[in-house]
């Protein structure tokens, strides 16, 4: 992101189109009380920035038919770039790891998986050990969504 700075009406239109970046620009702009050129104005220069890195659909994962999540700590048997190119290419390739995060702690990597059952994670997991080398993997099944959202505070901005 660049060095620009964003202003509370700024954080207002980031809050209204992180519900819904479907909406009109003369809908965010009635909500915020402006016309719509200088909301556009402010909509692309977030995007400039690169505050608003892109505008995507959300799909529901049951509907989608992988309703299960699968969260997967990872240990590297070695902290070496050649084990993290590998490991990176690995994920990137598999799309049933949707998310992916380098950890502090004993774990050194933690992964979000979702498939339809538990045999296809079989599979994934499968694959994972034939292609990389690990010195530990857990996997945690979750049970229940808490709480999902895609969107960032904003009052840090």
């Amino acid at each position: 992101m660049s060095d620009m700075s964003f202003d509370e009406i700024d954080q207002r239109i980031l809050d209204i189109l992180q519900v819904n970046s479907d909406l009109p620009i003369a809908e965010v702009a009635d909500r915020i009380g402006l016309s719509p050129t200088p909301i556009w104005r402010r909509i692309k220069r977030m995007e400039t920035a690169g505050l608003i890195r892109a505008r995507v659909a959300l799909v529901d994962q049951k509907v989608a038919n992988v309703p299960m999540t699968i969260f997967i700590g990872v240990t590297a048997p070695r902290h070496a770039m050649e084990w993290f190119k590998q490991f990176r290419a690995l994920i990137e390739d598999i799309p049933e790891v949707v998310e992916a995060y380098r950890l502090t702690g004993a774990t050194d990597y933690i992964m979000k998986v979702v498939v339809p059952d538990i045999a296809t994670y079989d599979v994934v997991y499968q694959r994972m050990i034939e292609e990389v080398e690990f010195s530990t993997v857990n996997s945690s099944i979750s049970m229940e969504e808490l709480k999902f959202t895609t969107a960032v505070p904003t009052k840090y901005l």
